[in-house]
Protein backbone atom coordinates (compact mmCIF):
# COMPACT_ATOMS: atom_id res chain seq x y z
CA UNK A 1 0.00 0.00 0.00
CA UNK A 2 1.19 3.59 -0.61
CA UNK A 3 2.77 5.34 2.36
CA UNK A 4 1.23 8.58 3.72
CA UNK A 5 3.89 10.54 1.82
CA UNK A 6 3.50 8.60 -1.43
CA UNK A 7 3.65 10.56 -4.67
CA UNK A 8 0.27 11.16 -6.23
CA UNK A 9 -0.69 9.93 -9.69
CA UNK A 10 -3.77 11.18 -11.49
CA UNK A 11 -4.90 8.85 -14.30
CA UNK A 12 -6.98 10.63 -16.92
CA UNK A 13 -9.30 8.08 -18.54
CA UNK A 14 -10.73 8.95 -21.95
CA UNK A 15 -14.44 9.49 -22.46
CA UNK A 16 -16.64 11.41 -24.93
CA UNK A 17 -14.39 13.73 -26.94
CA UNK A 18 -11.30 11.81 -25.79
CA UNK A 19 -12.71 8.30 -25.85
CA UNK A 20 -13.14 6.00 -28.84
CA UNK A 21 -14.67 2.70 -29.95
CA UNK A 22 -11.38 0.77 -30.04
CA UNK A 23 -10.09 1.16 -26.48
CA UNK A 24 -11.67 0.26 -23.15
CA UNK A 25 -10.34 3.27 -21.29
CA UNK A 26 -12.12 2.38 -18.07
CA UNK A 27 -10.66 -1.13 -17.91
CA UNK A 28 -7.12 -0.14 -18.81
CA UNK A 29 -7.18 2.86 -16.47
CA UNK A 30 -8.21 0.58 -13.62
CA UNK A 31 -5.34 -1.78 -14.43
CA UNK A 32 -2.88 1.11 -14.71
CA UNK A 33 -4.06 2.37 -11.32
CA UNK A 34 -3.40 -1.06 -9.79
CA UNK A 35 0.14 -1.13 -11.15
CA UNK A 36 0.86 2.42 -10.00
CA UNK A 37 -0.44 1.61 -6.52
CA UNK A 38 1.90 -1.39 -6.46
CA UNK A 39 4.65 1.00 -7.51
CA UNK A 40 4.12 3.17 -4.43
CA UNK A 41 1.72 5.84 -5.72
CA UNK A 42 -1.48 7.20 -4.29
CA UNK A 43 -3.75 7.05 -7.35
CA UNK A 44 -6.83 8.95 -8.51
CA UNK A 45 -8.65 7.95 -11.71
CA UNK A 46 -10.84 10.52 -13.45
CA UNK A 47 -12.64 10.69 -16.75
CA UNK A 48 -11.91 13.48 -19.19
CA UNK A 49 -14.10 16.38 -18.15
CA UNK A 50 -13.18 20.03 -18.70
CA UNK A 51 -12.43 20.54 -14.99
CA UNK A 52 -10.91 17.12 -14.30
CA UNK A 53 -7.48 18.58 -13.54
CA UNK A 54 -8.50 21.59 -11.48
CA UNK A 55 -6.51 20.37 -8.45
CA UNK A 56 -3.49 19.00 -10.32
CA UNK A 57 -0.24 19.98 -8.57
CA UNK A 58 3.19 20.25 -10.26
CA UNK A 59 4.49 17.34 -8.17
CA UNK A 60 1.69 15.03 -9.30
CA UNK A 61 2.24 12.45 -12.03
CA UNK A 62 -0.29 13.03 -14.80
CA UNK A 63 -1.06 9.81 -16.67
CA UNK A 64 -3.00 10.32 -19.90
CA UNK A 65 -4.89 7.19 -20.92
CA UNK A 66 -7.17 8.88 -23.44
CA UNK A 67 -7.55 9.04 -27.20
CA UNK A 68 -9.64 10.96 -29.68
CA UNK A 69 -13.35 10.62 -30.14
CA UNK A 70 -15.94 12.69 -31.98
CA UNK A 71 -15.53 16.46 -31.70
CA UNK A 72 -19.24 17.18 -31.51
CA UNK A 73 -19.15 19.92 -28.91
CA UNK A 74 -17.71 23.41 -28.49
CA UNK A 75 -13.89 23.61 -28.59
CA UNK A 76 -13.96 26.37 -25.99
CA UNK A 77 -15.53 23.98 -23.47
CA UNK A 78 -12.30 22.00 -23.31
CA UNK A 79 -9.84 24.87 -22.98
CA UNK A 80 -9.62 24.55 -19.17
CA UNK A 81 -8.47 20.93 -19.56
CA UNK A 82 -5.98 21.80 -22.29
CA UNK A 83 -4.60 24.69 -20.26
CA UNK A 84 -4.27 22.55 -17.13
CA UNK A 85 -2.21 19.97 -19.03
CA UNK A 86 -0.05 22.63 -20.62
CA UNK A 87 0.50 24.48 -17.33
CA UNK A 88 1.46 21.21 -15.64
CA UNK A 89 4.05 20.38 -18.29
CA UNK A 90 5.40 23.95 -18.30
CA UNK A 91 5.88 23.74 -14.51
CA UNK A 92 8.07 20.66 -15.02
CA UNK A 93 5.24 18.42 -13.90
CA UNK A 94 5.75 14.75 -14.88
CA UNK A 95 3.61 13.36 -17.71
CA UNK A 96 3.17 9.72 -18.72
CA UNK A 97 1.24 9.26 -21.98
CA UNK A 98 -0.05 5.79 -22.75
CA UNK A 99 -0.80 4.10 -26.09
CA UNK A 100 -3.71 5.98 -27.69
CA UNK A 101 -2.59 9.21 -26.00
CA UNK A 102 -0.59 9.73 -29.21
CA UNK A 103 -3.99 10.59 -30.70
CA UNK A 104 -5.29 12.66 -27.79
CA UNK A 105 -5.66 16.45 -27.67
CA UNK A 106 -5.14 16.93 -31.38
CA UNK A 107 -7.28 20.03 -30.87
CA UNK A 108 -4.32 21.40 -28.86
CA UNK A 109 -1.22 21.71 -31.07
CA UNK A 110 1.29 21.73 -28.19
CA UNK A 111 0.39 18.23 -26.91
CA UNK A 112 2.59 16.46 -29.47
CA UNK A 113 5.48 18.69 -28.38
CA UNK A 114 5.04 17.65 -24.75
CA UNK A 115 5.17 13.92 -25.49
CA UNK A 116 7.57 14.12 -28.45
CA UNK A 117 5.36 12.60 -31.13
CA UNK A 118 1.89 11.84 -32.40
CA UNK A 119 -0.28 9.54 -34.48
CA UNK A 120 -0.78 10.86 -38.02
CA UNK A 121 -3.96 10.02 -39.90
CA UNK A 122 -3.38 8.18 -43.21
CA UNK A 123 0.23 7.49 -42.23
CA UNK A 124 0.41 5.86 -38.80
CA UNK A 125 -0.89 2.31 -38.42
CA UNK A 126 -0.32 -0.96 -36.64
CA UNK A 127 -0.24 -4.64 -37.60
CA UNK A 128 -2.99 -6.81 -36.10
CA UNK A 129 -2.67 -7.24 -32.36
CA UNK A 130 -0.76 -10.37 -31.43
CA UNK A 131 1.92 -11.74 -29.13
CA UNK A 132 4.76 -9.51 -30.29
CA UNK A 133 8.40 -9.04 -29.31
CA UNK A 134 9.65 -5.54 -28.49
CA UNK A 135 13.33 -4.67 -28.12
CA UNK A 136 14.36 -3.03 -24.85
CA UNK A 137 17.34 -0.65 -24.92
CA UNK A 138 19.55 -0.53 -21.83
CA UNK A 139 21.45 2.49 -20.59
CA UNK A 140 18.51 4.23 -18.90
CA UNK A 141 17.09 3.70 -15.38
CA UNK A 142 13.67 2.84 -16.83
CA UNK A 143 14.97 -0.09 -18.86
CA UNK A 144 18.20 -1.25 -17.22
CA UNK A 145 17.80 -4.89 -16.25
CA UNK A 146 14.74 -5.52 -18.41
CA UNK A 147 15.06 -8.01 -21.25
CA UNK A 148 13.06 -8.16 -24.49
CA UNK A 149 9.32 -7.77 -23.97
CA UNK A 150 6.93 -10.37 -25.36
CA UNK A 151 3.53 -8.77 -25.02
CA UNK A 152 0.01 -9.32 -26.39
CA UNK A 153 -0.39 -5.82 -27.78
CA UNK A 154 -0.49 -3.55 -30.80
CA UNK A 155 2.69 -2.31 -32.47
CA UNK A 156 2.22 1.33 -33.35
CA UNK A 157 4.12 2.06 -36.55
CA UNK A 158 5.07 5.20 -38.50
CA UNK A 159 4.21 7.68 -35.79
CA UNK A 160 5.59 11.20 -36.22
CA UNK A 161 8.38 11.15 -33.64
CA UNK A 162 10.67 14.05 -32.77
CA UNK A 163 14.21 13.27 -33.94
CA UNK A 164 15.76 13.91 -30.53
CA UNK A 165 13.62 11.61 -28.37
CA UNK A 166 15.44 8.90 -26.43
CA UNK A 167 14.00 5.59 -27.56
CA UNK A 168 13.75 3.00 -24.79
CA UNK A 169 11.66 0.30 -26.51
CA UNK A 170 11.37 -0.33 -30.25
CA UNK A 171 10.01 -2.82 -32.74
CA UNK A 172 10.97 -3.64 -36.32
CA UNK A 173 8.45 -3.52 -39.14
CA UNK A 174 9.03 -3.31 -42.86
CA UNK A 175 12.79 -3.12 -42.47
CA UNK A 176 12.55 -0.07 -40.20
CA UNK A 177 12.95 0.31 -36.45
CA UNK A 178 10.02 2.13 -34.83
CA UNK A 179 10.13 3.71 -31.36
CA UNK A 180 7.43 2.43 -29.01
CA UNK A 181 8.54 3.89 -25.66
CA UNK A 182 10.59 7.07 -25.47
CA UNK A 183 11.61 9.95 -23.26
CA UNK A 184 10.46 13.30 -24.63
CA UNK A 185 13.28 15.73 -25.49
CA UNK A 186 12.00 18.98 -23.99
CA UNK A 187 9.64 18.08 -21.16
CA UNK A 188 9.55 15.70 -18.20
CA UNK A 189 7.48 13.23 -20.14
CA UNK A 190 7.50 9.61 -21.29
CA UNK A 191 5.38 8.16 -24.07
CA UNK A 192 4.59 4.44 -23.75
CA UNK A 193 2.89 3.05 -26.85
CA UNK A 194 2.00 -0.26 -25.23
CA UNK A 195 -1.23 -0.89 -23.35
CA UNK A 196 -4.00 -1.36 -25.93
CA UNK A 197 -5.90 -3.62 -23.54
CA UNK A 198 -5.65 -5.15 -20.08
CA UNK A 199 -3.97 -8.19 -21.62
CA UNK A 200 -0.86 -6.06 -22.16
CA UNK A 201 -0.37 -5.74 -18.41
CA UNK A 202 -0.57 -9.52 -17.89
CA UNK A 203 3.10 -9.68 -18.92
CA UNK A 204 5.06 -9.03 -15.69
CA UNK A 205 7.92 -7.25 -17.48
CA UNK A 206 5.48 -4.92 -19.22
CA UNK A 207 3.79 -4.10 -15.91
CA UNK A 208 7.24 -3.50 -14.40
CA UNK A 209 8.07 -1.15 -17.27
CA UNK A 210 5.02 0.98 -16.48
CA UNK A 211 5.95 1.19 -12.80
CA UNK A 212 9.55 2.08 -13.67
CA UNK A 213 8.44 4.86 -16.03
CA UNK A 214 6.21 6.35 -13.37
CA UNK A 215 8.81 6.16 -10.60
CA UNK A 216 11.55 7.62 -12.76
CA UNK A 217 9.35 10.55 -13.76
CA UNK A 218 8.87 11.53 -10.10
CA UNK A 219 12.53 10.99 -9.21
CA UNK A 220 12.26 7.59 -7.51
CA UNK A 221 14.49 4.56 -8.25
CA UNK A 222 12.99 1.47 -9.90
CA UNK A 223 11.08 -0.62 -7.36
Amino acid sequence: MPAPTSPRALVLAGRARYGDLWHDHAATSYRVARELTAGGFAVDVRSTFPDALADLAPADLLVVNAGLGPADDDDATWRPLHQAVRDHAAADGPVLALHQAAMAFRDSPWWSEVIGGRWVEDRSWHPPQDLATFDVHAGHPVTDGLGPLVVDDERYTDLAVAPDVRALVTHDEGGTTHPVVWVAPSWRAVYDGLGHGVESYATPARAALLRREARWLVGLPPA
